[in-house]
C-alpha cells in the first residue's frame, strides 16, 4: 500500500490521480477531509481507505507493516500566515512524527519541502548541504520547511530511502480550493474571465521592471513525473530541487494565459500588498543538476505549453484531474 498525506490538496490529489493512471489503487489517503471545497479532489479517486490527519499515527501503528511507501505532501502552505505555532504543529512536528514512523517501520519516504526556504536568494538556489545550512526564509511557512530540512539532515537513523523535494512555483489542475495561495495562472484566468484584464504586482525593486519579476514555474504533471520516478527507482536519498531550471517573467506567464483564452492582452500593474512586500521573492530558479545526476532525464513542459494545457483542458472546462 502507498500512503499519501495531503491527499485532498493540490499536489497530493493530482499525484493520487497519477498513481491511479499507472494502475495503483492500493492507496491510503490521509488529510483533513472535512472542507467541502476539497471534495472534488478526492471523491472520484480510487483508493482503499481515507484516514483523517489526526488519526494517521494510530492507523499506522495497526497497519504500518502493510505500507510500502509514504508520500508526505500534507502541510499548511499559506505564505501569509504569521502564527508560527500552526506551522510548528503541522509542518514541523507532524513531519517529524511521519519521519520517525517511517524509520521505525522501515518504510521509504518522500516529503515536500519548498523553494520558499531560499528566501531572497542571496545564497543562490543550489540544493546542496552547504547552501541549505545558510539560506534564510522570508516567512514562517518557509521557516517551517527549512527547520524540517535541517532536522532531517541531522538524523543518524533514516528510512531505507528518503527524498525531500523543494517545490518551486507549481501550477495546474486541482488547486481551485487554495484561494489567495492558488497559482498566478489560476488567478490570471479568473481575472481575465471576469474583467477582461490581468493585474500583476508592480516592482518595488530597482533591478526589476514591472512584470519582470521571475519565477521557476512548473506544471504539476512534471512534479508528479519526478515523484513517481523516484518511487520506482529510489536512486539516492537526499534533498532535491523540483522546478524546471528556467526562470520566466510574470509578464510572459500572463501573456500565455491571454493567448490560451484567445483574448487580447490587457495587463495593468498594482502595488504589491504591504503584508508581503518585504517578504517577496523577485527571482527564483532551481538548480536541477543534482536531480539530473540521479539519472532523471525527462524534460519538463515549456511554460507556454503547460499554461495552454491547464487553461484549455481544465480551467475553461472547470475540470479536475
Amino acid at each position: 500500500m502507498i500512503v499519501i498525506t495531503g491527499a485532498a490538496g493540490f499536489i497530493g490529489s493530482y499525484l493520487t490521480g497519477e498513481l491511479n493512471r499507472h494502475g495503483r489503487k492500493d492507496l491510503i489517503l490521509v488529510d483533513d477531509f472535512t472542507p467541502e471545497k476539497k471534495i472534488r479532489n478526492w471523491i472520484s479517486k480510487q483508493y482503499i481507505e481515507r484516514v483523517e490527519r489526526e488519526l494517521f499515527f494510530r492507523w499506522m501503528e495497526k497497519n504500518g507493516k502493510q505500507v510500502d511507501f509514504i508520500l508526505h505532501l500534507g502541510a499548511r502552505t499559506d505564505t501569509t500566515e504569521t502564527d508560527k505555532t500552526i506551522f510548528d504543529a503541522l509542518n514541523l512536528n507532524y513531519s517529524r512524527k511521519v519521519w520517525e514512523m517511517a524509520v521505525s517501520q522501515g518504510i521509504p519516504l518522500i516529503y515536500a519541502s519548498s523553494a520558499a526556504t531560499y528566501g531572497n536568494g542571496q545564497f543562490g538556489y543550489k540544493d546542496d548541504i552547504e547552501t541549505i545550512a545558510k539560506i534564510v526564509p522570508l516567512n514562517p511557512y518557509g521557516q517551517s520547511k527549512q527547520a524540517f530540512d535541517q532536522w532531517v539532515l541531522k538524523q543518524s537513523t533514516t528510512p531505507p530511502f528518503w527524498a525531500g523535494f523543494k517545490f518551486f512555483n507549481v501550477f495546474g489542475p486541482n488547486e481551485y480550493h487554495k484561494g489567495r495561495m492558488a497559482s498566478v495562472v489560476f488567478h490570471a484566468f479568473h481575472q481575465i474571465q471576469d474583467t477582461g484584464k490581468m493585474q500583476l504586482f508592480r516592482s518595488h525593486h530597482p533591478l526589476f521592471k514591472d512584470g519582470e519579476q521571475m519565477r521557476d514555474f512548473i506544471h504539476v504533471q512534471d512534479v508528479a513525473n519526478v515523484l513517481y520516478w523516484f518511487m520506482q527507482k529510489m536512486p539516492q536519498s537526499g534533498i532535491f530541487n523540483l522546478g524546471t531550471g528556467y526562470a520566466r517573467p510574470f509578464i510572459a506567464l500572463a501573456k500565455s494565459v491571454f493567448k490560451a483564452m484567445k483574448i487580447n492582452e490587457n495587463i495593468e500593474f498594482i502595488d504589491t500588498p504591504n503584508d508581503i512586500r518585504d517578504k517577496y521573492q523577485y527571482y527564483t530558479q532551481a538548480d536541477m543538476s543534482k536531480l539530473k545526476k540521479c539519472g532523471y532525464r525527462k524534460p519538463t513542459h515549456a511554460l507556454e505549453t503547460a499554461v495552454n494545457r491547464y487553461v484549455r483542458s481544465f480551467l475553461m472546462k472547470n475540470e479536475i484531474f
